[in-house]
Protein backbone atom coordinates (compact mmCIF):
# COMPACT_ATOMS: atom_id res chain seq x y z
CA UNK A 1 0.00 0.00 0.00
CA UNK A 2 1.23 3.43 -0.94
CA UNK A 3 -1.07 6.08 0.50
CA UNK A 4 -1.28 9.66 -0.71
CA UNK A 5 -3.25 12.53 0.80
CA UNK A 6 -4.92 14.65 -1.86
CA UNK A 7 -7.32 17.59 -1.68
CA UNK A 8 -10.95 16.56 -1.29
CA UNK A 9 -12.80 16.92 -4.58
CA UNK A 10 -16.48 16.85 -5.44
CA UNK A 11 -15.92 13.38 -6.94
CA UNK A 12 -14.34 12.11 -3.69
CA UNK A 13 -17.10 13.66 -1.58
CA UNK A 14 -19.80 12.07 -3.72
CA UNK A 15 -18.16 8.65 -3.38
CA UNK A 16 -17.77 9.01 0.41
CA UNK A 17 -21.41 10.01 0.86
CA UNK A 18 -22.43 6.81 -0.92
CA UNK A 19 -20.43 4.54 1.39
CA UNK A 20 -22.61 2.22 3.47
CA UNK A 21 -21.30 0.34 6.48
CA UNK A 22 -22.81 -2.82 8.00
CA UNK A 23 -24.32 -2.83 11.49
CA UNK A 24 -23.15 -1.57 13.97
CA UNK A 25 -20.89 0.65 11.88
CA UNK A 26 -23.91 1.93 9.95
CA UNK A 27 -23.77 4.69 12.57
CA UNK A 28 -21.15 6.23 10.25
CA UNK A 29 -23.39 6.21 7.16
CA UNK A 30 -24.02 9.79 6.01
CA UNK A 31 -27.06 11.11 4.20
CA UNK A 32 -26.39 12.96 0.99
CA UNK A 33 -27.21 16.62 1.60
CA UNK A 34 -25.95 20.08 0.76
CA UNK A 35 -24.63 20.34 4.34
CA UNK A 36 -22.69 17.07 4.03
CA UNK A 37 -21.11 18.23 0.77
CA UNK A 38 -20.30 21.63 2.28
CA UNK A 39 -18.51 20.03 5.22
CA UNK A 40 -16.48 17.59 3.12
CA UNK A 41 -15.45 20.41 0.78
CA UNK A 42 -14.75 23.11 3.41
CA UNK A 43 -10.97 22.64 3.20
CA UNK A 44 -10.53 20.68 6.44
CA UNK A 45 -10.86 17.28 4.72
CA UNK A 46 -8.35 15.38 2.62
CA UNK A 47 -8.93 12.21 0.64
CA UNK A 48 -6.55 9.28 0.98
CA UNK A 49 -5.86 7.28 -2.15
CA UNK A 50 -3.91 4.10 -2.80
CA UNK A 51 -3.00 3.55 -6.44
CA UNK A 52 -5.53 6.22 -7.40
CA UNK A 53 -8.34 4.41 -5.54
CA UNK A 54 -10.15 6.30 -2.77
CA UNK A 55 -9.57 4.29 0.41
CA UNK A 56 -10.35 6.84 3.11
CA UNK A 57 -10.28 10.41 4.29
CA UNK A 58 -9.33 12.50 7.27
CA UNK A 59 -10.14 15.92 8.66
CA UNK A 60 -8.64 18.18 11.29
CA UNK A 61 -9.90 20.96 13.52
CA UNK A 62 -13.55 21.68 14.28
CA UNK A 63 -14.76 19.18 11.66
CA UNK A 64 -13.17 16.38 13.70
CA UNK A 65 -15.05 17.33 16.88
CA UNK A 66 -18.42 15.95 17.98
CA UNK A 67 -20.53 19.08 18.53
CA UNK A 68 -22.02 17.76 21.81
CA UNK A 69 -18.54 17.82 23.35
CA UNK A 70 -18.11 21.57 22.82
CA UNK A 71 -20.38 22.84 25.63
CA UNK A 72 -18.73 20.32 27.95
CA UNK A 73 -15.35 21.99 27.39
CA UNK A 74 -13.77 18.86 25.94
CA UNK A 75 -12.08 20.53 22.99
CA UNK A 76 -9.54 23.00 24.33
CA UNK A 77 -7.10 24.45 21.81
CA UNK A 78 -4.18 22.47 23.27
CA UNK A 79 -4.59 19.60 20.78
CA UNK A 80 -5.15 19.08 17.08
CA UNK A 81 -8.43 17.23 16.57
CA UNK A 82 -8.36 14.45 14.01
CA UNK A 83 -11.21 12.57 12.38
CA UNK A 84 -10.90 9.80 9.86
CA UNK A 85 -12.88 7.31 7.85
CA UNK A 86 -12.14 4.31 5.66
CA UNK A 87 -13.89 2.84 2.68
CA UNK A 88 -16.20 0.08 3.99
CA UNK A 89 -14.59 -2.49 1.69
CA UNK A 90 -11.17 -2.08 3.35
CA UNK A 91 -12.20 -2.06 7.01
CA UNK A 92 -11.52 -5.07 9.21
CA UNK A 93 -8.75 -6.40 6.97
CA UNK A 94 -5.72 -5.63 9.14
CA UNK A 95 -4.67 -2.52 7.20
CA UNK A 96 -5.89 0.05 9.72
CA UNK A 97 -2.50 0.39 11.41
CA UNK A 98 -0.79 1.37 8.16
CA UNK A 99 -3.62 3.73 7.20
CA UNK A 100 -3.72 5.48 10.58
CA UNK A 101 0.08 5.69 10.74
CA UNK A 102 0.06 7.43 7.36
CA UNK A 103 -2.65 9.87 8.47
CA UNK A 104 -0.82 10.64 11.73
CA UNK A 105 2.48 11.28 9.96
CA UNK A 106 0.68 13.51 7.45
CA UNK A 107 -1.04 15.70 10.05
CA UNK A 108 2.12 15.93 12.16
CA UNK A 109 3.81 17.76 9.31
CA UNK A 110 1.22 20.53 9.77
CA UNK A 111 1.14 20.80 13.57
CA UNK A 112 3.29 20.00 16.58
CA UNK A 113 0.27 19.86 18.89
CA UNK A 114 -0.70 16.54 20.49
CA UNK A 115 -3.38 14.70 18.49
CA UNK A 116 -6.88 14.22 19.90
CA UNK A 117 -9.64 12.09 18.41
CA UNK A 118 -13.18 11.21 19.36
CA UNK A 119 -14.58 7.74 18.66
CA UNK A 120 -17.92 6.04 19.36
CA UNK A 121 -17.42 3.64 22.27
CA UNK A 122 -19.05 0.72 20.44
CA UNK A 123 -16.20 0.90 17.90
CA UNK A 124 -13.90 -1.30 19.96
CA UNK A 125 -11.91 -2.28 16.87
CA UNK A 126 -10.89 1.37 16.29
CA UNK A 127 -10.24 2.01 19.99
CA UNK A 128 -7.89 -0.97 20.13
CA UNK A 129 -6.05 0.32 17.07
CA UNK A 130 -5.75 3.84 18.48
CA UNK A 131 -4.32 2.43 21.71
CA UNK A 132 -1.72 0.51 19.66
CA UNK A 133 -0.80 3.87 18.10
CA UNK A 134 -0.17 5.43 21.51
CA UNK A 135 -3.53 7.09 22.19
CA UNK A 136 -4.84 7.13 25.75
CA UNK A 137 -8.43 7.29 26.96
CA UNK A 138 -9.32 10.68 28.44
CA UNK A 139 -13.08 10.99 28.97
CA UNK A 140 -16.46 9.92 27.66
CA UNK A 141 -19.67 11.79 26.92
CA UNK A 142 -23.05 10.81 25.53
CA UNK A 143 -25.49 12.14 22.98
CA UNK A 144 -28.95 10.84 22.15
CA UNK A 145 -27.34 8.61 19.48
CA UNK A 146 -24.12 7.27 21.04
CA UNK A 147 -21.50 7.46 23.75
CA UNK A 148 -18.13 8.85 22.67
CA UNK A 149 -14.59 8.42 23.94
CA UNK A 150 -12.05 11.23 23.67
CA UNK A 151 -8.47 9.97 23.25
CA UNK A 152 -5.16 11.83 23.03
CA UNK A 153 -1.71 10.95 21.77
CA UNK A 154 0.60 13.27 23.67
CA UNK A 155 3.76 11.20 23.23
CA UNK A 156 3.66 9.64 19.76
CA UNK A 157 5.37 6.30 19.37
CA UNK A 158 8.91 6.64 18.02
CA UNK A 159 9.27 5.58 14.41
CA UNK A 160 11.14 2.43 15.44
CA UNK A 161 8.10 1.39 17.51
CA UNK A 162 5.90 1.72 14.42
CA UNK A 163 8.25 -0.63 12.58
CA UNK A 164 8.37 -3.12 15.45
CA UNK A 165 4.58 -3.14 15.79
CA UNK A 166 4.12 -3.51 12.04
CA UNK A 167 6.59 -6.40 11.97
CA UNK A 168 4.90 -8.08 14.93
CA UNK A 169 1.48 -7.75 13.25
CA UNK A 170 2.86 -9.39 10.07
CA UNK A 171 4.32 -12.25 12.10
CA UNK A 172 1.08 -12.58 14.05
CA UNK A 173 -0.94 -12.89 10.80
CA UNK A 174 1.48 -15.55 9.56
CA UNK A 175 1.36 -17.41 12.92
CA UNK A 176 -2.03 -16.73 14.54
CA UNK A 177 -0.99 -18.21 17.90
CA UNK A 178 1.82 -15.69 18.38
CA UNK A 179 1.39 -13.24 21.26
CA UNK A 180 3.42 -10.63 23.13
Amino acid sequence: MVFHAVPMTLEHATAILKWTYPFPYDFYNTEVSDEAYAELLDGSYQAVVDQEQLVGFFCTGRSAQVPAGLPLGLYADDCLDLGLGRHPDVTGQGTGFAFCSFVLETVKTESSLPIRLTVATFNERAIHLYEQLGFRRQTTFSTTHATFLVMTQSQPLPLISFFRLAMFRRLQRASPGLSC
